[in-house]
Formats: structure tokens, sequence, C-alpha cells
């Protein structure tokens, strides 16, 4: 847990304005994510209270809640019962502005998320066959192996092999994007295999596309990887 700076909650709380009358939770959402993009805010900085942020705002305390909680999701704060809120990152490491289309809260449509994870997984997966080197995909796919009983380990180690492939492919922009895809899709549905035929499967789809980018192959990655976004797709989707 890295060491926090001293409370910056005033400095903070003086750098919001009040929202419009019935503002959304998505917009107390997207006024904290600018604030922390802004660069104005240092990493570990700790946030001011729910009832200061809801006063300053001029909203009610459960969108505020409601807002931290979502950013809580996509890693961007660090909730710390009994000590507070605090800032995770510093604002190159936090997401984009560009990714606010309004993904955050509300107005999300679960079917199109799952297409865009697709189409990303499947041009990392290609990008990553084209790097040098397949990295440590083998040891993540024998974590899968060996979790094959444990669902909930099954579906740590299958999350650390698509964090390595994204790794390998070395393009930062598609980390994040997929971060915030899969964070939303949580959100929604466990990712984690239900039973024994589907970890089984799902550990054959990965052996593949990690053969395929140790080969080089990246049409075979792309194509491994659709095959295993299509499933994945058919257990996430409502």
């Amino acid at each position: 847990m890295p060491a926090y700076r001293s409370d910056g909650s005033p400095d903070l709380a003086a750098s919001l304005a009040a929202l419009p009358a019935r503002t959304p939770v998505s917009e107390v959402a997207r006024r904290l994510l600018d604030l922390f993009t802004s660069g104005d805010v240092a990493p570990g900085t700790r946030l001011p209270p729910e009832r200061q942020l809801a006063a300053t705002l001029e909203v009610g305390r459960s969108a505020v809640r409601e807002a931290l909680a979502a950013l809580e999701i996509l890693g961007i704060v660090d909730v710390r019962p009994g000590s507070g809120t605090y800032l995770r990152g510093a604002a190159s490491e936090l997401l984009p502005q560009t990714l606010r289309w309004g993904l955050l809260i509300g107005e999300r449509n679960t079917h199109e998320l799952i297409e865009l994870r697709s189409g990303l997984e499947i041009y990392v997966a290609r990008l990553a066959a084209a790097a040098d080197g397949s990295g440590d995909l083998e040891s993540h796919v024998e974590r899968m192996r060996s979790t094959l009983a444990d669902l909930g380990a099954f579906a740590r180690a299958d999350l650390a092999f698509h964090h390595e492939l994204a790794r390998i492919a070395g393009n930062a922009m598609l980390i994040d994007l997929l971060h915030v895809v899969r964070s939303l899709l949580q959100v929604y549905a466990d990712r984690a295999v239900h039973d024994d035929e589907q970890a089984r499967r799902a550990l054959a789809e990965h052996e593949e596309i990690a053969r395929a980018v140790a080969a080089g192959d990246e049409d075979a990655a792309a194509s491994a990887m659709a095959a295993h976004m299509a499933t994945a797709a058919r257990r996430i989707a409502p």
C-alpha cells in the first residue's frame, strides 16, 4: 500500500464548483475525473469527505457515493474504510479524458461493450504476435491449468493472461481502454467461468492464443482470440 500524502481536502474542495440541480451521478463522476486528470492533484492525495463534496457540488451524498464507487471500480481512486478516499495515480496514469464517453455511469450498453472488448482483444492478440517474443504467457496458462478446480483462482489467472498479452502488445492506450471496458463489464456480470466444462474450454482457447503468439502468427492469434471472445461473450451477455 503506498504512503499517502497529507490531507489535501480543502484545496480539492476549493477546486470544485456547484453542479446544476438534478445533476446525474455520471456528471459528478465526470467533474471529479476532470479534476483528477488536470494534473493539479498529486497521487495519494486524500479527497474531501463525501459530505463536503456533496455540499460543494450541491448534490446529494448518495450521488457522490455512487460516483466514487464507479471511480474505484475503474481503478482511479482507492476507498479505504475508516481512512478516506485517495487518488491512486498521477494524471498521466489515469484514464484519458477521451474515455469519458458516457461509459462511467449510466447509458451503458452491455452488448456494445462486449463488441468493443472483443475488437480490442483481437487487435491486442495480433499486436502481441507481431512483437518480439511471447512474454510470460505460458506461465499464466500453467496457472489456469493448475487452478481448474478453483474457479475464482482460474478467473484471476485468466485476467492475468490478458494483462500480459496487452503488455506484450506494447500499446499503453489499448491497455487503458481494455481496463475501462473490462471494469464496466464487471459491473454487469461475473466474468468467472461457472463450471468445469467452461473452464476447460477457456483453458484450451488460451493455449491456442499462446501458441499463435509464440509462433508469431498474427492471423492465427487474432483468429484464436476471436473464437475465445465469442464464447466469453455468451457467458457475459444478459
